[in-house]
């Protein structure tokens, strides 16, 4: 495993720009006119980020595993459908076998029949009876990857920063999940983790109202309906860290830093001695802000539908 982010697989192989995302999926669908035609998918694809993430995170809880687990298994399935249309494939069984593969590699092992086991009750559309149905989608997933695994996140950027910058304890757990977030957007596939976790560390501290408590749902009292469950931990993956409207007042938020306070004045000061680049802090805070509007439009139930329409005919052959 290579310690340093710049050497490392990921840096290497799997970072790119916006167009050559956009290049890359659109070759993916013009290659397939007659699978696009067959199931149609949510136009806007952050709507069905959102809802992978929050199926990933359901089947993370069921088997007591940590954040970094369920956040590894949502970059493998970004990576793997960057080569795969998706339309190819029973996403159900994909995110198993992420999952799966995951807790191999974030060294917190789950037997085969375990992960099995939950998923079959909680999608009825996996369509997999069988622990060699994962072996096999195992099998394509790591050979899809070309055996490059090792990921490198911004939790642990985020914790040292936290420290540097003297974030409250409130403060680090929003910022948290932020970066969670982030996780719904192709973010992880542009930046290096610490560019995300300074992302992260801005909205959480120029967001949060003083007195208000942390949390998933801690600034969408303006949200949707669609985020206005509690969540029981940061990592639940229930919903944005924001809502959109409120989100929005960040961009506004770069003009005039270092009259914020104290604390965001020492990021600033932090900022202009490192060699972080701020437009990509930047890109990365209106990247999160366009995504707290994007979800309030979000409706599960249609999502759901559709994708399980595909993993009905996926897991029949058709």
């Amino acid at each position: 495993m290579a310690s340093n982010y710049w050497d490392s697989t990921q840096a290497k192989h799997f970072t790119y720009t916006k167009s050559s995302l956009h290049q890359t999926r659109s070759h993916l669908l013009a290659s397939n006119p007659a699978l696009v035609i067959k199931h149609p998918l949510p136009f806007d694809s952050r709507h069905l980020s959102i809802f992978l993430q929050q199926n990933l995170n359901k089947l993370a809880r069921r088997l007591n595993l940590r954040q970094q687990a369920s956040a590894t298994a949502q970059i493998y399935l970004k990576r793997f459908y960057l080569c795969v249309e998706i339309r190819r494939t029973n996403p159900y069984l994909l995110m198993a076998t992420a999952l799966y593969l995951a807790c191999k590699m974030e060294e917190s092992p789950q037997h085969i029949r375990l992960v099995l086991g939950e998923a079959a009750r909680l999608w009825p559309d996996l369509c997999a009876n069988e622990v060699g149905k994962i072996g096999e989608a195992e099998f394509g997933l790591i050979s899809t990857l070309g055996s490059r695994l090792i990921l490198h996140h911004p939790y642990r950027s985020l914790g040292e920063l936290g420290q540097v910058l003297g974030l409250s304890a409130e403060e680090a757990v929003l910022a948290g999940s932020v970066v969670n977030d982030c996780l719904v957007t192709d973010l992880p596939l542009l930046y290096a983790p610490h560019v995300l976790a300074v992302a992260a560390i801005f909205l959480a501290v120029v967001l949060r109202p003083a007195g208000q408590p942390a949390g998933l749902q801690a600034h969408s009292n303006a949200g949707s309906s669609a985020s206005s469950a509690p969540a029981s931990s940061p990592a639940a993956g229930a919903g944005p860290a924001f809502g959109g409207g409120v989100a929005q007042s960040a961009l506004a938020s770069f003009a005039g830093l270092k009259q914020a306070g104290p604390k965001m004045g020492r990021m600033v000061d932090w900022l202009a001695e490192s060699r972080v680049s701020v437009e990509q802090v930047v890109d990365a805070v209106q990247e999160l802000c366009s995504l707290y509007e994007c979800w309030e439009g979000y409706q599960e139930r249609g999502v759901r539908e559709a994708v399980g329409r595909l993993a009905r005919e996926v897991g029949a052959g058709k």
